[in-house]
C-alpha cells in the first residue's frame, strides 16, 4: 500500500513538471511571437488647395407682401413668375375705410384751418388749439397706415414665386404675394475651422449648378460668420452669384470651390487612415522603432487613393501601418510583414 502511495506521488510530481514546462514554453512561444503589419512610406507633396462644398442656392431677400389689417381684396396685379420693381403696386385692397377716413382727414384739415386763424388773433385758447392740431395729426397717421395697407407696393426687384389668393377673396393671414430677390443669389457654406484665418471677404470663387452641367459662374465670398460651431468645428460662410441673367434659381443644387493656393502637405494612402467608431475622428498608426503609435489626423483633399493630412505632426519619410489596423493599439509592439 505505501509502495503505491509512493508510486503515485511521483506520477503526480511528474505531471506538475511537464505542465509548468508546457506553460513556460508557451508563455515563451507568445512573447516572441509580434503582431505582423505592413507599412508604407509617407511623403510630402506640393498639393493645390481646392476644396469643394455643397449648397442650395437661396434668395438674396425674400419678402411676404400682405396688409397689416384685415379686409377684401379687390384686385391683385401680378403672376407668380411675373418680374416687379421696387415701388411697383402690387395688390389693391379694399378702400372703404380709407375713403372714410379720408373724408375725415379732410374735415378736420379745414377745421384746423379755421381754429388756427381765430388762435393767431386770439379767438380760441391754447388748449382748444392743441386738441385740435393732435386730433388731425392722428387722422393724418391713419390715413397714411391705411394707404399703405390698401395697396401694397413691392420693397424690390425681384419675381413673384407665390400668390395665396385671387382678386375678390378675404385677406385671411397668409401673404397674398411673395417676392424673391434672385439677383444676386446666395449659398451657404460650412467651412473647417481650420481654414478660419484664410477665408475673407470678396474671394473669388466657383460655382457648378447641377442644372446647367459643365457650366461655370463665378461669385464671391461676401460674408464670413465670427463664431465656429463647437460641435462640427465648422464656420458659415455666404457665397454671393450676380446672376445678372437670372439663370439660376433658388433651391437648385450648387457646388462650390474655393482655392487656397498651394501648399505642401503630408499624404497617406488611403488604407492608412482608420475610422474610429461612434465618432467622426480619424487616426493613423505610425511605425517606429519596432512599435506602433496612434495618431489622430485632419484629412485634406482626398487624391486618387492618397489623403492629404492637414495637421503637420507626421512627419516627411514617416512610416505608417497599412494592415491590421483594428487589431492595432497605442505603443503596441509590432513586426513589419516581409512584402
Amino acid at each position: 500500500m505505501r509502495h503505491t502511495n509512493s508510486i503515485i506521488c511521483i506520477l503526480l510530481g511528474l505531471m506538475l513538471i511537464v505542465s509548468a514546462c508546457s506553460s513556460k514554453e508557451k508563455e515563451t512561444t507568445q512573447t516572441q511571437e509580434k503582431f505582423k503589419i505592413k507599412v508604407q512610406q509617407v511623403s510630402t507633396q506640393e498639393i493645390e488647395q481646392l476644396y469643394e462644398y455643397t449648397a442650395t442656392v437661396e434668395a438674396e431677400a425674400v419678402n411676404n407682401i400682405a396688409p397689416l389689417t384685415g379686409g377684401r381684396i379687390d384686385k391683385i396685379f401680378v403672376e407668380v413668375g411675373d418680374r416687379v420693381r421696387k415701388g411697383q403696386v402690387l395688390v389693391q385692397m379694399n378702400e372703404a375705410n380709407l375713403k372714410q377716413t379720408k373724408s375725415q382727414l379732410d374735415n378736420l384739415e379745414l377745421s384746423f384751418k379755421r381754429i388756427d386763424e381765430l388762435y393767431k388773433v386770439g379767438g380760441v385758447s391754447k388748449s382748444d388749439w392743441d386738441a385740435m392740431k393732435t386730433n388731425l395729426d392722428v387722422t393724418r397717421t391713419s390715413y397714411e397706415n391705411l394707404l399703405e395697407n390698401t395697396q401694397l407696393l413691392s420693397p424690390l426687384n425681384g419675381v413673384v414665386t407665390a400668390r395665396n389668393y385671387d382678386s375678390g377673396d378675404l385677406y385671411g393671414g397668409l401673404p397674398v404675394v411673395q417676392v424673391q430677390q434672385i439677383t444676386p443669389v446666395k449659398m451657404l457654406i460650412n467651412v473647417s475651422e481650420l481654414l478660419f484665418t484664410k477665408v475673407k471677404v470678396g474671394m473669388p470663387v466657383d460655382i457648378a449648378i447641377d442644372a446647367y452641367e459643365g457650366e461655370v459662374f463665378k461669385g464671391k465670398v461676401s460674408l464670413v460668420y465670427p463664431t465656429i460651431d463647437g460641435t462640427t468645428h465648422t464656420f458659415p460662410v455666404e457665397i454671393q452669384l450676380p446672376n445678372a441673367n437670372s439663370k439660376v434659381r433658388p433651391g437648385m443644387y450648387a457646388r462650390v470651390s474655393i482655392n487656397f493656393g498651394m501648399n505642401n502637405h503630408v499624404v497617406v494612402p488611403d488604407e492608412a487612415i482608420y475610422r474610429q467608431q461612434g465618432s467622426g475622428n480619424r487616426y493613423v498608426y505610425v511605425y517606429d522603432n519596432g512599435r506602433v503609435f496612434f495618431k489622430q489626423v485632419q484629412l485634406g483633399r482626398h487624391l486618387d487613393t492618397y489623403y492629404e493630412l492637414l495637421n503637420e505632426d507626421i512627419p516627411d519619410g514617416a512610416f505608417v501601418a497599412t494592415s491590421g489596423l483594428p487589431r492595432l493599439k497605442d505603443s503596441l509592439e509590432v513586426e513589419i510583414e516581409q512584402q
